[in-house]
């Protein structure tokens, strides 16, 4: 039955279905910003869940699990690194490849912890927050993680906007012959923005396997990266946007995992399909939208090397 309570805790797991794919879209806003497309963040997310997992396991420390999550993403995005900033590959061919052998390291590596549990970050009770009449469960009861998400997106908006890293990196995006020309380190800063972007895109890895589930299993990103790169487009590019459309698509993940466990006579199959139909509207919305997108100009494009 719908009630108050049964709200705040959809809400509640709105936020919590929400923030891997956030910190995912968030660190491909970093990497696009500097001119690279990434579409092997699905294959970074499995990567980064698992390595969290199993440094956890292995230390019983979170935080451990939590930096080597990052840096098993950091590896693959070395990877596409080399082929398409270093032999100029196609950054779309190569980011799919990253999608596939991440997705398979993953899952070979993982096959032997299937169904282990470990510690994980627990939610936080803040307090005199927590008592709150319903704003108290939904925003003030989760774990570090969601509000470091959160803390993330306008540090992410002040970099870009008002420091010279970040305007140097958006230079980089747009015309990288302009910022080459102006002395910018072209190849410095894209490296910055593939590898930060990545290590975010770990992050939201191990946010699903050490404050989600607390649990490893095969295919725990469940097509989450391909969302995030959709969501990119979605949010035009914007931090602040990013937050909005994130919950939008967490929402909609946990709205359908309510519905099955209400007993709903709707086909499980058709109410897990509801993510990925939302993905295609979003690129749909972004194809009538054209003018205004703030995509870098630059974006996916190999760089010359200089004579």
């Amino acid at each position: 039955m719908f009630s108050i309570e049964v709200l705040g805790l959809l809400l509640s797991a709105t936020i919590q279905a929400g923030t891997p794919i956030l910190l995912a879209t968030l660190g491909e806003i970093i990497t696009e910003k500097g001119g690279i497309l990434n579409l092997g963040v699905e294959g970074m997310m499995a990567m980064g869940a698992f390595m969290a997992f199993l440094g956890t396991y292995l230390t019983h420390n979170p935080w451990a699990g939590f930096v080597l999550g990052g840096m098993g993403a950091c590896f693959l995005a070395f990877l596409h690194g080399v082929v398409c900033l270093i032999f100029r590959g196609n950054q779309v061919v190569s980011g799919l490849a990253i999608t596939v052998l991440g997705l398979g390291l993953a899952n070979f590596l993982g096959t032997p912890y299937v169904g282990i549990k470990t510690v994980g970050f627990d939610k936080l009770d803040l307090p005199l927050l927590k008592d709150i009449p319903f704003l108290g469960e939904v925003f003030f009861k989760q774990d570090v993680l969601v509000y470091f998400s959160l803390l993330l997106a306008p540090v992410l908006y002040l970099l870009f906007e008002k420091t010279r890293f970040g305007l140097r990196l958006k230079a980089v995006g747009e015309n990288p012959y302009a910022a080459r020309a102006r002395g910018i380190k072209v190849f410095f800063y894209q490296w910055v923005a593939l590898l930060s972007g990545a290590f975010l895109v770990g992050v939201a890895g191990s946010y699903l396997s050490l404050a989600y589930t607390h649990v490893w299993t095969n295919g725990l990103t469940a097509g989450r990266g391909w969302i995030a790169v959709a969501l990119v487009i979605f949010a035009f590019w914007r931090p602040f946007r990013a937050i909005w459309g994130a919950y939008l698509f967490g929402g909609v993940m946990a709205l359908q995992l309510r519905i099955q466990a209400l007993g709903s006579n709707i086909s499980s199959s058709l109410l897990l399909m509801l993510p990925y139909l939302l993905t295609i509207g979003v690129l749909l919305l972004a194809c009538f939208k054209k003018k205004g997108l703030d995509a870098p100009a630059h974006l996916g494009l190999n760089i010359e090397p200089k004579d």
